[in-house]
């Protein structure tokens, strides 16, 4: 279906307003109950919102759109002891989706919270364990994902999956593949799928089969897209001077399409074997691929460069649906002298810093260079080998994210820091 928004009917704008003075006589009798008396004495228990009690729920639930809806929703989850964290309501044609963030005692399961919604009147309820992360109130969390895409285009995907919880999204350029047919401008919402007019052209896709998105949830991510769009394609220009082993100086730093011509220019350096090891395919079709790799639409770069400021290696960072991939390509002449490991382990921090769970790298299993540089990271390692393509994951959560070196000194030797641009 495509997403009409319902603001515009009158009998929806009173609706709307029962539901607000609904809300308001919720939030003085919260303030009451808060501050206003004594608990009874059947209520003298531990309170499941102390300090390390309770459990983080995030629940989604459909009702009626008509006055003491919502009431009945909060006396059920009074009835469990589940404290409401956060609100926000989602309006359509024909009711109102809830959702909540709720703090409920580590005893009171999903099912008996489901069942006393059901009892409430709430339709197609959706319930998952949350996290500290969903404390941030909404307008919050999209502000700063805003500003997260205002300053790099390949933050993009990542700000929408943080916007729309767990989600596939694909971005297929222009003239790839057959059209599903004519996008209006302003896109389409069917269900689960969302599809939007994609930055600098083709369609970008997002799909979350197991909840449905709202028309308030298209609106949204319509609108981060546009920002997006209008901005244009951008990275940020910071940068590292590192020393390797022999005393030449490195820069690495952020790049994009703006560097074909260097790459195309490394790929004439490198040996038929480099490149069949990197691409796996024709070495003649490499420099097919460039212009995807390069692309902040489809992940993010670094690159290695000289004093002179040539391209002696390439690091990839790439969205690949829920997963993401990083590769590496360095010149056969600047082999075996930790450019790579350099490389991967800033793409690695820059993965972290995304929320991303894993990563994995696929190669050869004759490619010993980039087999020690997944071992290097120090993270537990999945191997998976067929016909001599090797796939490796590394686990991203077995160290905590506050413990990892920020981009700019992952990979670093001791006594060797890097110099900040």
């Amino acid at each position: 279906m495509t997403a009409d928004m319902p603001h515009g009917s009158q009998q929806h704008g009173h609706a709307a307003g029962r539901r607000r003075r609904s809300l308001v006589r919720l939030a003085a009798a919260w303030r009451e109950r808060r501050h206003g008396h004594a608990p009874p004495a059947d209520d003298t228990g531990p309170r499941p919102d102390a300090a390390g009690a309770g459990t983080l729920w995030r629940m989604r639930t459909t009702v009626r759109d008509e006055p003491g809806s919502l009431a009945a929703l909060c006396g059920a989850l009074a009835g469990h002891r589940a404290d409401i964290l956060s609100l926000q309501t989602h309006p359509l044609a024909d009711g109102t989706v809830d959702e909540f963030l709720l703090r409920a005692p580590d005893t009171v399961t999903a099912a008996a919270i489901r069942e006393a919604v059901s009892e409430a009147g709430g339709t197609s309820t959706w319930i998952e364990r949350a996290d500290a992360h969903d404390l941030v109130d909404a307008p919050t969390r999209v502000l700063g994902l805003a500003a997260r895409t205002a300053l790099d285009t390949a933050e993009l995907p990542l700000s929408l999956r943080q916007l729309l919880g767990r989600c596939t999204i694909r971005s297929v350029p222009a003239g790839a593949g057959p059209a599903p047919g004519p996008l209006p401008a302003e896109g389409v919402l069917e269900d689960t799928v969302i599809r939007l007019r994609a930055p600098g052209g083709g369609v970008l896709t997002v799909e979350r089969p197991y909840l449905p998105f709202t028309p308030t949830e298209f609106a949204r991510a319509r609108a981060l897209v546009e920002l997006d769009s209008r901005l244009g394609p951008r990275i940020p220009q910071s940068k590292d001077v590192l020393t390797l082993p022999e005393g030449n100086d490195i820069t690495v730093r952020r790049v994009d399409t703006g560097e074909l011509p260097a790459a195309r220019a490394m790929h004439e350096r490198c040996s038929p074997d480099t490149l069949r090891l990197r691409y796996h395919g024709p070495v003649a079709d490499a420099d097919r691929y460039l212009n995807h790799l390069l692309s902040p639409r489809f992940g993010r770069t670094l690159a290695a460069q000289t004093t002179s400021g040539r391209i002696v290696g390439l690091g990839h960072l790439l969205w690949d649906g829920e997963e993401t991939e990083v590769a590496l390509l360095v010149e056969d002449d600047w082999q075996r002298r930790g450019i790579g490991t350099q490389l991967l382990g800033r793409l690695v921090a820059l993965a972290v810093q995304a929320g991303c769970e894993n990563v994995y790298a696929v190669t050869r299993a004759s490619n010993t260079g980039m087999v020690a540089a997944m071992r290097g990271l120090g993270l537990p390692l999945d191997y998976q080998i067929e016909e001599g393509t090797l796939v490796i994951t590394a686990r991203l959560d077995a160290t905590p994210v506050a413990s990892r070196p920020p981009y700019g000194t992952a990979g670093e030797r001791p006594g060797e820091p890097a110099r900040h641009d």
